[in-house]
């Protein structure tokens, strides 16, 4: 291998890493809520405001900081994203105060919320489309892991002190910043890009269904928790592990959720995601098996990314102008469906388990036809 050829892997494989940290750094507090809330003795409840205080400036945010990423430069912003992430995980490992540790906590949701665009953006610049949708699948495998592993890490470093998690963040942050990442393109100075480009019909409509598509699969994982424990008495540890299988099974497909997309075509492979995942969420709400229940799940991973590659692989096709700022108001869509989804579903699960799983499942059904608008990836390069 010559040295061109290493350091061309290694900058491609920056941006598959990039993708793991946000999701690994948003997710790590999940399981060690009780000690944070110990150490600055808050309980348990106000503790978990620690992910909305990074989800929230992270999905507003991302409304915006793909196109001005592009106004920056795609580079020079991946970098300061990662070194203000690092720079607010090691805030957050020494904060003395919960107040000051909510703060880094946002903080380090806005820089996810540059890091995520971009990165998927810089990913389809250096990829023929022909082999786009493999790419974005292994792309939204690395964020599976991350969100997979997060509880585990996060819980491993707690043994200790949950700090050492957030100090395990900074240093891969900052690896991340020293990294080689892909030039960017040359940008038309007459014709610069701006926020409006990206509100556009072929931008709006996929995300409504990724919108949807998210909130109604991975949003409702706190759902199946409730249904595990209701219909089959299974512990938290249990309950954990039957949820892990959602992001496993998106894991282990990634490279078939790709190829499928790149040989039929980002319309198919929605189609497919949305019904297939309608039929499997209304099966959960009425099986009274526990093995049939968590095999759902785990195939609802499945769906769940052929929908999202699908939306992705359909966008980031869309040329270069503006490519950055259009797949982050799209990605800003979904993370809103997720958090959505508890406020949406709670109350319908508490009259009936059939009815809290019937209506996410009949909301994928309805914004089926609006897979219309997604277009098939044209061979390029």
């Amino acid at each position: 291998m010559t040295a061109a050829s290493a350091r061309a892997r290694l900058t491609r494989g920056s941006l598959y890493v990039g993708a793991l940290l946000g999701p690994f750094g948003g997710g790590v507090v999940a399981a060690i809520l009780p000690e944070i809330g110990a150490s600055f003795a808050v309980s348990p409840s106000v503790a978990a405001s620690a992910l909305t205080a990074y989800l929230v400036p992270f999905a507003a945010l991302m409304l915006v900081s793909g196109t001005l990423g592009e106004r920056w430069g795609q580079a020079r912003t991946i970098r300061l994203a990662y070194v203000v992430y690092a720079v607010a995980a090691v805030g957050a490992a020494l904060a003395p105060w919960f107040w000051l540790f909510q703060v880094t906590r946002g903080v380090q949701g806005c820089a996810n919320a540059f890091t995520l665009p971009l990165l998927m953006a810089k990913l389809a610049e250096g990829t023929p489309q022909a082999r786009l949708g493999r790419a974005l699948g292994l792309f939204g495998a690395m964020q599976a892991v991350g969100q997979t592993s997060a509880p585990l890490v996060g819980g491993l470093a707690a043994e200790a002190s949950w700090r050492w998690a957030f100090a395990g963040i900074a240093l891969v942050g900052a690896v991340l910043a020293a990294c080689p990442l892909p030039p960017d393109q040359a940008q038309d100075a007459s014709r610069p890009t701006r926020l409006r480009d990206s509100w556009r019909r072929d931008v709006l409509l996929p995300g409504l269904v990724g919108l949807v598509g998210w909130a109604c699969l991975s949003g409702v994982s706190f759902l199946v928790a409730f249904r595990l424990e209701d219909a089959f008495g299974l512990s938290s540890g249990l309950r954990g592990l039957v949820l892990t299988g959602f992001g496993v099974a998106g894991i282990l497909t990634a490279r078939v959720v790709g190829g499928v997309n790149d040989r039929y075509g980002p319309r198919p492979s929605a189609v497919t995601g949305l019904v297939a995942g309608a039929l499997l969420l209304a099966a959960i709400g009425f099986v009274d098996s526990l093995a049939v229940a968590a095999a759902c799940w785990a195939v609802a991973g499945f769906c769940g990314q052929l929908i999202m590659v699908a939306i992705n692989s359909s966008v980031l096709s869309g040329g270069e102008r503006g490519r950055g700022g259009a797949i982050s108001v799209v990605q800003a869509m979904r993370f809103v469906g997720m958090a959505a989804a508890p406020a949406a579903f709670t109350a319908p699960y508490h009259h009936a388990a059939a009815l809290g799983f019937g209506l996410p499942a009949a909301l994928l059904l309805l914004v089926t036809p609006l897979t219309v608008v997604l277009r098939r990836t044209r061979s390029r390069g």
